[in-house]
């Protein structure tokens, strides 16, 4: 597959994951009520409305404008590296299609999620009354003289919108887990993007980092070899050459 052919295709999937994360992002800020649940599959595994100040299933630096603004630099800078690399990949003809693949999932995720931080708080009104918009201090909203710390907002400063929920808590037997939830993360196809691609890799690092032991034996090697093998044919002769007299 020629660079120009692994390129094209790179940039399909990574405008087709951007194009159906954001769609769904939209409809479903402009289409659920906060904390709006709707079931896709039996009870189990549903839509459920949330917004986060932090990245990939809602894990977090911390709490506040600066901790936020970390995080959204730091996407920042790993969208470029990732573009950077990608570019890099894709000219290498000894890396496989996967691991392309693999590396443009990881990138259209970061990116997905990086679009809501960077945009969304222009796109969208911002509601003080939202609980997504407070500031929390762990499980607990912060509060001054009576009302909720509001996060701050603008560029770089924008919640991420989520929506897939596993809703499913462990049965009663189970010690120490009974009631809770298997994967209590909400999640969204950014999300799933970048989990599918880094599992990707870690399924076919043997094939995407082939060990070098396999590699042929360099000129010096393979000189090396003959002339041991010459040297040990010449002892051998030298002994039938022997036995041949002595008889």
């Amino acid at each position: 597959m020629t660079a120009k052919k692994r390129a094209g295709m790179a940039i399909m999937v990574i405008l087709f994951i951007l194009i159906f994360d954001q769609a769904l992002k939209i409809w479903i800020k402009t289409s659920f009520e906060p904390n709006q649940a709707q079931n896709l599959i039996g009870s189990w595994f549903r839509l459920l409305y949330v917004e986060n100040q932090g990245m990939a299933f809602g894990a977090t630096f911390g709490s506040g404008m600066y901790a936020k603004l970390f995080l959204s630099i730091f996407r920042l800078i790993a969208v470029g590296f990732g573009t950077y690399y990608l570019i890099q990949v894709i000219k290498d003809n000894e890396k496989k299609w996967g691991y392309v693949l693999a590396i443009s999932l990881v990138l259209a995720g970061a990116t997905g999620n990086l679009l809501d931080s960077a945009f969304y708080d222009y796109i969208f009104p911002f509601d003080p009354n939202l609980p997504y918009n407070w500031i929390s201090n762990g499980n607990n909203f912060i509060f001054t003289d009576g009302t909720p710390d509001l996060r701050a907002h603008g560029f770089l400063l924008g919640n991420v919108v989520d929506m897939f929920q596993f809703n499913v808590q462990y049965p009663e037997w189970v010690p120490y887990l009974a009631g809770r939830d298997v994967f209590s993360a909400i999640w969204n196809v950014a999300d799933a993007s970048i989990f599918c691609g880094i599992m990707l890799i870690l399924i076919r690092q043997r094939a995407f980092f082939p060990s070098q032991k396999n590699e042929p034996l360099n000129d010096d090697a393979t000189d090396s070899s003959a002339q041991k093998e010459d040297s040990a044919n010449g002892m051998q002769e030298s002994r039938i050459g022997d036995e041949d007299d002595i008889k």
